[in-house]
C-alpha cells in the first residue's frame, strides 16, 4: 500500500504541539497540522505488508493486535497517497464513527502495532486519520438516513462514545432509537472528562447533530434508575443498550481522607469543561487550581489531563505520583511487537511543567482546619507496600485523585434491574451477543468491559448494535 519503496525514501514525520508557554494560556487545541503533501508523503510511507498488524487481529486470542475499530489502515493510507481523500473517508467511517475523536485522543495503539515500528519509524496512522476526517467534515457532515423503518424502539442509556456509536448505528438501520443522558449534553467523558485543549467540544457537538437528523432522540438531564425507572424502559421499549461507562472511582481510603481539597479528578475536570462550554454549572463548589500546590495521585491519561488543567488554571506547582515503578525509555521490541507495549509516555501535559514521581504510595493526608496542607509519602515496594526508612512529605492544598475507575455505579439502574455482574463488578455480557442477564438488555462499552478507551468504546457500541438489530429482525447488515 501506498509508495512501494516509501518507507526507504521518505522519514516519519509528524504532528508538532504550539510551544508550552503559548498554549497554557488557552484552553483551545494545540496540535498543528500536516500540510496536505507532508500527509501524502507520510502515507507513502505504509508497507505493502504481509500482515498488517496494524488492523488486524491475533489468532491466538481474538482480540485486535492494533486499531480496536478495525479501520481498513493500508487502504486508506494508499487513497490518501493517491489524493482520493473522499474515497478514504467513505472508507474510514465504514469502521469508525468518530474518527475526528480518535484521531485526536486514541493513543494509537495501530501506530504501535505497524510493521516500521520495530525500526521505531512507524507511519503517522493518527495523524492521517485525523486529517481524513476534518478534511471531510469541513466539506459537510451529511445524515445517513435510513431507507424503511423497522417499527422497533430501543433506548440506549449513556451518551458517551459507546452510547453514541451504538444510537447511531442503530437509527441508520431503521430503528426509532431514543438516547438517555444524565447531564445536560451528549458525550460522556468526551464531553466533561476531556479537557477541550485536547479536543474542543464542537466534534461532538457536529456528531449530535448528525445524529439528531438521522432519527436519534436525544433525553438530557435524565438519569434512568432515578428520573425514570430502569424497568418502565425495560417494558416501553423492544431493547435497551446500557452504555453508562464506569464512573466508579477508585478511592485512596488513608487516614485524612475527609479533609477538604481532596478530590476526584472526575469532580474536578468536568467543572473546568464545563466552564469552558458556558454551560450552566452545578450547584458544587467550585474547585480551582490557582496559586494553589496541587498533587495528582495517578498517571494515566486522567491524571495528565488533570495536570494540564491545573496549570491552565494557574497552580503554584503541580506534582504527580504514580505508584508503579517508572516503565523503561524504550520497549524491547522482540518481546512485546506488535502488542501494546509497556514503556514511558511523556504527554504534552507532563511537558508543561508538571514534577513526575514514581513508585510513590501517600500513605497520610495532614490538614489544618480540616484542609489537606501535606502528603505523608512512601516508596513502594514491589507489593505497592511502603519500603521503611523511604518516608518523605509534600505540601498540598490541592489533592486529585486519578487512580482510574473500578466499575459502573451500582446503585440505581443497575442494582433496580437484578443484572448479574461480572468478579470485577462491570454487568455482565459475552462479546459476541452482549446480552445481559435480564432478557431484552444488553451492555457496552466501559459499563462491560471495564474502563479501557474510547476507541474501544466505538467498537464494542458498534458491535452491540449489530447483536441488537440481530436480536430485533433474526438478521442484520450491520458490521461486527
Amino acid at each position: 500500500m501506498g509508495k512501494v519503496t516509501g518507507f526507504l525514501e521518505i522519514e516519519r514525520e509528524d504532528r508538532d504541539y504550539a510551544p508550552a508557554a503559548e498554549r497554557v494560556k488557552h484552553w483551545h487545541e494545540f496540535v498543528l497540522p500536516l500540510e496536505e503533501k507532508t500527509l501524502r508523503d507520510q502515507a507513502a510511507r505504509c508497507m505493502d505488508c504481509g500482515i498488517p498488524y496494524c488492523h488486524g487481529q491475533s489468532r491466538v486470542t481474538g482480540l485486535p493486535t492494533g486499531c480496536p475499530v478495525n479501520n481498513q489502515i493500508p487502504d486508506w493510507n494508499d487513497l490518501v497517497y493517491r489524493g482520493n481523500w473522499d474515497e478514504a473517508a467513505r472508507n474510514l467511517h465504514s469502521t469508525n464513527n468518530f474518527p475526528e475523536v480518535t484521531g485526536r485522543v486514541c493513543p494509537a495503539p495501530c501506530e504501535a502495532s505497524c510493521t516500521l515500528n520495530i525500526d521505531e519509524n512507524p507511519v503517522t496512522i493518527k495523524s492521517i486519520e485525523c486529517a481524513i476526517a476534518d478534511r471531510a467534515i469541513s466539506l459537510g457532515l451529511k445524515p445517513e438516513k435510513p431507507t424503511h423503518k423497522t417499527g422497533k424502539k430501543v433506548a440506549v442509556v449513556g451518551s458517551g462514545p459507546a452510547g453514541m456509536a451504538c444510537a447511531q448505528q442503530l437509527a441508520r438501520s431503521g430503528h426509532e432509537v431514543h438516547l438517555y443522558e444524565r447531564w445536560a449534553k451528549a458525550g460522556g467523558l468526551l464531553r466533561y472528562g476531556i479537557p477541550d485543549f485536547k479536543m474542543e467540544k464542537v466534534h461532538v457537538d457536529r456528531r449530535v447533530e448528525q445524529m439528531q437528523a438521522e432519527g436519534v432522540v436525544f433525553h438530557y438531564n435524565t438519569q434512568v434508575g432515578v428520573d425514570v425507572p430502569a424497568d418502565r424502559l425495560v417494558k416501553d421499549y423492544d431493547a435497551v443498550a446500557l452504555t453508562g461507562g464506569a464512573e466508579k472511582p477508585r478511592d485512596l481510603t488513608i487516614p485524612g481522607r475527609e479533609l477538604k481539597g481532596i478530590h476526584f479528578a472526575m469532580e474536578f475536570l468536568p467543572q473546568q469543561n464545563r466552564r469552558v462550554s458556558g454551560e450552566t454549572p452545578t450547584p458544587d463548589a467550585p474547585i480551582l487550581a490557582k496559586g494553589k500546590k496541587v498533587v495528582v495521585i495517578g498517571g494515566g491519561d486522567t491524571g495528565s489531563d488533570c495536570i494540564g488543567t491545573s496549570i491552565r488554571q494557574g497552580a503554584a506547582s503541580v506534582v504527580n505520583f504514580e505508584i508503579m515503578p517508572q516503565p523503561p525509555e524504550h520497549e524491547n521490541k522482540d518481546l512485546t511487537w506488535p502488542l501494546w507495549p509497556l514503556k514511558l509516555r511523556t504527554s504534552s501535559s507532563h511537558e508543561e511543567g508538571a514534577k513526575r514521581d514514581f513508585a510513590v504510595l501517600t500513605t497520610k493526608f495532614i490538614g489544618e482546619n480540616g484542609h489537606v496542607k501535606k502528603l505523608i509519602c512512601a516508596r513502594a515496594d514491589a507489593k505497592f507496600q511502603p519500603l521503611p526508612g523511604t518516608e518523605f512529605e509534600v505540601e498540598a492544598d490541592l489533592v486529585l485523585l486519578a487512580m482510574g475507575f473500578v466499575h459502573p455505579v451500582h446503585e440505581g439502574m443497575v442494582k433496580s434491574l437484578g443484572l448479574s455482574l461480572d468478579q470485577r463488578g462491570n454487568v455482565q455480557a459475552d462479546t459476541m451477543a452482549y446480552a445481559t442477564s435480564l432478557k431484552k438488555v444488553f451492555a457496552a462499552g466501559d459499563m462491560r468491559r471495564g474502563q479501557s478507551l474510547v476507541v474501544w468504546a466505538i467498537r464494542e457500541g458498534r458491535q452491540c448494535a449489530h447483536a441488537i438489530d440481530k436480536f430485533l429482525m433474526g438478521t442484520t447488515t450491520l458490521p461486527r
